[in-house]
């Protein structure tokens, strides 16, 4: 077949494209340490840990969350084989949450801290080094400094429980305004409240979850991710917000997947995580009424590709 000259320099006009793009692709992508994740509730899948798996690896995840109910009920020979196959699948953890109700009567906390050797034993055993749970940003009853106090308390418990397991606990700040200002006492809600609670919990496995929903809406920037190492992020959420609205206008349970719209400046903050070599989970949790009608395979699909449009902005 004979080219045209058009096709000619149409053609080589691609392949400069190609050449000139590739390389500053291939250095991100190579510094890249964090891994696209499946959490699965967060997207409105209902499976199980070895259901979850399999659909992390069918929708090009990296990384899947641990359920420490389900990795609890395995026997030493079923947890062996589990991860067994997590690896076949070139797949390897993220993170668990945290399986401990602390923000409400101390009967319902002291429970849970009981329950809690057990499932942090068998999230180790899995080889899960990771877990996190998120903070409140206000209390109808708790001030703030009462309300910092029972965070501390309790939450130093539920560390020296994970510590003695080999596992470090991240912390989630809630940015959202709207959220914040709900309730009479208003709670931390930034960075840097969170490092304070940190400083007063006072084991050193602690550590943070980054949400670049809260991270924008709680008014930071790329420089204070680079403010941290490696090993004080433990997890990360990556989202992005609906177009339309100001910042303090932002609903908390109304996001949308990462650079869907690009309100929140998502390739700041992926960048940021490169640059401190963060080597954790990136997962989305977009609280999306649409995501979650749709079925896990569709849901799944959807976010994988979001996560890794997300990714292919650096």
């Amino acid at each position: 077949m004979k080219l045209s000259r058009r096709d000619v320099i149409a053609a080589s006009a691609g392949a400069f494209s190609l050449a000139a793009c590739s390389p500053a692709w291939a250095l991100s992508e190579s510094k890249r340490k964090f891994t696209v994740d499946l959490r699965w509730g967060s997207i409105g899948v209902k499976a199980n840990q070895t259901e979850a798996i399999e659909l992390a690896a069918k929708h090009g995840f990296e990384s899947v969350a641990a359920a420490p109910h389900d990795l609890a009920k395995l026997s030493d020979a079923e947890s062996e084989a589990l991860v067994g196959d997590l690896k076949a699948k070139g797949l390897v953890w993220g993170s668990s949450g945290l399986p401990v109700d602390f923000r409400k009567d101390e009967a319902k906390f002291k429970s849970d801290l009981a329950a809690l050797p057990a499932l942090a034993a068998a999230l180790r055993r899995a080889g899960v080094d990771r877990m996190g749970t998120w903070i409140s940003p206000c209390h109808d009853e708790l001030t703030y400094v009462a309300n910092f106090k029972q965070h501390a308390d309790r939450l130093r418990e539920c560390a020296k429980v994970l510590k003695d397991h080999g596992l470090r606990l991240g912390l989630e700040y809630v940015g959202t305004s709207t959220l914040r200002n709900s309730k009479r006492f208003p709670f931390l809600h930034t960075m840097r409240e969170t490092a304070e609670l940190h400083s007063a919990i006072g084991v050193d496995n602690m550590g943070f979850v980054l949400d670049s929903w809260h991270w924008y809406t709680a008014g930071e920037t790329a420089d204070d991710i680079r403010s941290l190492n490696a090993q004080q992020i433990v997890g990360c959420d990556s989202n992005d917000a609906p177009a339309g609205l100001a910042v303090d206008e932002q609903i908390d349970n109304r996001r949308e997947l990462p650079a869907a719209t690009g309100v929140i400046d998502v390739k700041s903050f992926l960048q940021a995580l490169i640059d401190v070599g963060y080597d954790g989970p990136v997962r989305a949790e977009p609280f999306n009424q649409a995501l979650n009608k749709l079925d896990n395979d569709e849901a799944c699909a959807a976010t994988s590709k979001a996560i890794h449009k997300a990714i292919a902005l650096l």
